[in-house]
């Protein structure tokens, strides 16, 4: 026997679920299968999402009022529409008007999942681009260095006079693992 189940998430505690309860209700939920979630969505760590992705079966149906209640990313929506069409279980989305049980629902899915990876490739290789210009002017990536020349030099001329790492570390405001990464990178 297929079910009808429905999530609900809202990303902070002020805010309320009643809106998207009344409407998965009205859109033939059972109020007893709508799973309810407070958390933001970007987050991996949704026990509530994970709990329904793991009840839904095939014939089964996942209703949301939209999609960004369910995916963190474009990426991660399609990811997981993908994995709910395998499973052979229907997404069906009220504002967006999406039924994955349709085909022009499929070709929504399809169209969303080439979307994010065209997104995500440029991205990358935006990011890409920008570091190699950055490296062309000189630039390098990253936090800067907390030893300095001078602190550089003291920390050798400590060291090579026998003096623990501990209390060299100490004398100049550092962690142990940087006097360790500097000394050994000479």
């Amino acid at each position: 026997m297929s079910h009808v189940f429905g999530y609900a998430r809202v990303s902070t505690t002020g805010q309320s679920l009643d809106v998207q309860v009344d409407a998965l209700v009205a859109a033939g939920v059972d109020a007893r299968w709508i799973a309810r979630e407070t958390g933001s969505g970007r987050r991996d760590d949704r026990p509530e999402l994970v709990r329904i992705l793991g009840q839904v079966q095939a014939g089964d149906t996942l209703v949301v009022v939209r999609l960004d209640r369910l995916g963190r990313s474009a990426a991660h929506l399609a990811a997981l529409v993908r994995d709910l069409d395998d499973r052979g279980v229907t997404l069906r989305s009220l504002t967006e008007s999406l039924d994955t049980s349709t085909s022009s629902g499929r070709f929504v899915v399809h169209v969303l999942g080439a979307m994010a990876q065209m997104e995500a490739d440029l991205i990358r290789e935006r990011t890409l681009d920008g570091l190699a210009a950055a490296r062309a002017r000189g630039r390098v990536g990253g936090r800067p260095t907390v030893m300095t020349p001078d602190r550089l030099a003291a920390a050798r001329s400590s060291l090579d006079a026998g003096q623990p790492v501990a209390l060299v570390a100490r004398a100049l405001g550092v962690s142990e693992s940087t006097i360790r990464r500097h000394s050994s990178a000479s």
